[in-house]
């Protein structure tokens, strides 16, 4: 506890500098001994609290003081201090007599051959109990009285009227423990630490990264990953704003939303200068307030004013230094070009699919309460669901695992005339393997991965190999797929399968891609197109080519490439719109890391020698039609639906004469003979 003075005392002059510099209050040793801490008051409402030091010179009686003094407690063990750093030199030691700065003094210390006063602005402590051992709450509160150990953390901030720049960490504080890998972000993972860890970039001259912007598909962890950032920085709490929000339908109020975001930024810097914390603003859906500006004719040009704000607040004339913009979104190609520049958004990182060991690690976590409930049954293997959830989001697994525990749910459910719970089945349940596959095979589908629905009607009744002709497109088929896979040296491989009508181009097509076993697959099919314009049809063509561009490996067939481009022989006509697309399409390269396999499919070679679409097409592999009696035989003997006696009647008929005639007009005729009565049939086929 503190000793009080029990009676008046004579104030002296400090005796020493060296003393002046501790702090502390000058006694004799005989009316005090050193260390010990008393309350002085110097009138019935102002009192201060000292450390005392005993020196000679000091009249027993008197106490000495010298003209900035500090003030010190030993009721709290303070952990942290805030100070106002104000340069006092040696002359001015005058301005300071007599000044009552209550209830925290000054403090006096001498850096470089000058000295330096501070002034405790405000101070916290943990609750006492945990240095004792006992079980305390760890939220710090506020305290008029501690006292400044070793380990107590102090911050220091720069007073409006003081001629000092501080340099260094503005918080004393440690990082915060976020236990977050950012694998992906290399080299600038150490440039986003350096916003308040690196000490390094100030004396170098440079300056930190002021924004980063996160893209990538729906539902792979952008938004998670942003605010995980703020987490990871030693800063102010993260500023979260969706884009759409920004926009008001009143003149000016868009802009004004923007400095309002940036106006507490303004204000410390202002205030605090260099010294000043950092403050994260992330903007979700970034895209929608951020359009090339002028891209929208007959709007108002919101948008564009939005998009000045913006810039003149991130890099402007007076431009601020201790902010981090963190913008995410689907369409990186929607936002305008001078905000992706060096100084703005410069560091641009792609949030992608997860692969084979990230699916894994995701589903691990979404089913850990489900193995500690003992709810997961033993014949669930996570390793085989991340092999099974090709080119599948991280929200997009999430939602796996729920639509999982809904079918076993399920089982359990008493059909009747309102929703009942079997209680006696449902304290067993268990979810199992079967759960998983029935929900990927009806409930959950990729959207950036290969839906079997679109390919599988190509091939419902199979690939019939009528003869070496077919054998060959298959083994051709395979081996670009390898190539695809494989070579490094060519990203982008395109074939045309070429050919009569009818003769099965397009099964072909559909079963290389199957067969490829790419994450990715999309058929870009004119029946999909029925009635689109010429614009949108080119906005579909290269919405599908974006979505391949996402994956790893991905595999497009463009299907009857005619039809697409509305070709007819009276005229000729053709949309020369669409045409053009489509030869940019076939000509892009992937981007880096990416591969992609297109399989084209055509009936008018000779109409796309003449439009120049060939050379678009790595190689091209001719599909005919069954042209030998043999190869027909071959086919029947195939299908099956002839008796032996049919066959041989054909067989004989067909010996040694020519035919021509599609695999798919051939089904088409054996399915109508079925119908016909079997005498007639064989008379017929005669």
């Amino acid at each position: 506890m503190f000793t009080p003075l029990l009676q008046p005392m004579q104030a002296a002059r400090c005796p020493t500098d060296e003393l002046s510099l501790t702090n502390c209050a000058v006694v004799n040793e005989k009316d005090f001994q050193s260390g010990q801490h008393v309350v002085v008051k110097t009138s019935p409402n102002h009192k201060y609290i000292f450390t005392l030091r005993t020196h000679p010179s000091v009249v027993p009686g008197s106490i000495a003081f010298s003209l900035p003094q500090v003030w010190l407690s030993m009721t709290f063990y303070s952990d942290h201090l805030i100070f106002q750093i104000l340069l006092v030199l040696p002359e001015s030691f005058s301005a300071f007599f007599n000044e009552i700065c209550f209830p925290f003094p000054q403090l006096v210390f001498s850096f470089n051959d000058k000295l330096f006063g501070l002034l405790v602005k405000d101070m916290e402590a943990m609750d006492p109990s945990i240095l004792k051992g006992e079980s305390g709450t760890s939220k710090k509160q506020k305290i008029e009285v501690g006292l400044v150990l070793g380990n107590s953390q102090v911050a220091f901030e720069k007073a409006e009227n003081s001629s000092l720049n501080l340099i260094g960490e503005a918080c004393g504080t440690e990082q915060q423990n976020a236990h977050w890998l950012f694998a992906r972000m290399g080299y600038w993972e150490l440039e986003i630490l350096s916003l308040v860890h690196d000490p390094l970039p100030v004396p170098a001259g440079c300056k930190h990264v002021k924004g980063i912007l996160l893209y990538g598909p729906p539902g792979c962890g952008k938004t998670l990953m942003a605010r995980q950032i703020g987490k990871m920085l030693n800063a102010r709490e993260p500023k979260v704003v969706n884009g759409p929000e920004i926009l008001n339908k009143y003149v000016g109020e868009s802009e004004a939303n923007i400095r309002k975001l940036f106006a507490d930024a303004e204000e410390e810097q202002r205030r605090l200068g260099a010294n000043s914390g950092v403050h994260i603003i992330i903007f979700d859906e970034i895209d929608a307030i951020c359009k090339q500006r002028g891209s929208m004719a007959g709007s108002t040009g919101v948008h564009d004013t939005v998009v000045n704000q913006l810039l003149s607040k991130i890099d402007g004339v007076e431009q601020l230094n201790n902010i981090l913009v963190i913008g995410m979104t689907n369409r990186p190609d929607l936002i305008d070009e001078a905000l992706l520049r060096p100084g703005r958004l410069e560091v641009k990182m792609e949030i992608g699919l997860p692969d084979e060991k990230g699916r894994f690690q995701i589903l691990h976590i979404h089913t850990v309460r489900m193995r500690e409930h003992q709810l997961l049954a033993e014949d669930v293997d996570i390793a085989e669901l991340a092999v099974e959830t090709k080119n599948f989001s991280g929200a997009e697994l999430e939602g796996l695992v729920r639509a999982a525990q809904s079918t076993a749910m399920n089982r359990h459910i008493k059909a009747s005339n309102k929703v009942e719970v079997d209680m006696e089945k449902a304290e067993s349940l268990r979810v199992t393997r079967g759960d998983f596959f029935a929900s990927l095979e009806n409930d959950i589908k990729p959207a950036f991965g290969t839906n079997q629905e679109d390919y599988a009607s190509y091939i419902m009744n199979g690939i019939i190999k009528w003869g070496d002709p077919v054998t060959r497109v298959l083994d051709d088929g395979e081996l670009l797929v390898q190539q695809t896979k494989n070579s490094d040296r060519t990203p982008l491989v395109s074939v045309l399968l070429e050919g009569p009508p009818h003769s099965g181009k397009t099964a072909l097509a559909a079963k290389i891609a199957e067969e490829s076993n790419f994450p990715f697959i999309k058929i870009c099919s004119p029946d999909k197109m029925i009635g689109f314009s010429e614009t949108a049809k080119c906005q579909a063509m290269k919405k599908i080519f974006d979505d391949a561009y996402k994956s790893q490996l991905s595999c497009v067939v463009v299907d009857d490439i005619e039809r697409l481009l509305d070709y007819v022989p009276i005229g000729p006509r053709f949309s020369n719109l669409v045409l053009q697309a489509l030869l940019v399409l076939l000509k892009k390269a992937p981007p880096q890391g990416r591969k992609l396999l297109i399989i084209g499919t055509t009936s008018r070679k000779d109409v796309l020698q003449e439009m120049e679409m060939l050379n678009a097409f790595s190689t091209t592999i001719h599909v005919p039609n069954i042209a030998t009696g043999e190869q027909l035989m071959e086919a029947l003997e195939l299908l099956g639906n002839f008796k032996d006696k049919e066959r041989s009647t054909i067989a004989q008929n067909v010996k040694g004469k020519p035919v021509w005639i599609g695999i798919k007009k051939l089904l088409m005729l054996i399915e109508m003979s079925l119908q016909m009565d079997p005498e007639y049939r064989v008379k017929n086929s005669a």
